[in-house]
């Protein structure tokens, strides 16, 4: 037979807590690193597709279409 270990319910909630802080760390870090990442390539003078392309002809900044509209 073998001996589980059993968690008090405190000790349960203590690290579900612990285990969701520890998830948006790990989201706000990459959110933080994509941030960084975008300035140096702007820095740098590196287009990013995503980002609006400048047309060479008229001097006109066009914005990429969206398909979802932003939700609220």
């Amino acid at each position: 037979m073998t001996n589980r270990v059993t968690y008090a319910p405190q000790d349960v909630q203590k690290m579900c807590k612990q285990a969701e802080r520890d998830h948006e760390n790990k989201k706000l870090v990459v959110l933080m690193e994509r941030v960084k990442r975008q300035i140096a390539d702007r820095e740098n003078g590196v287009l990013n597709p995503s980002m609006s392309v400048v047309s060479a002809d008229a001097g006109i900044v066009r914005l990429p279409s969206r398909s979802v509209p932003l939700e609220r």
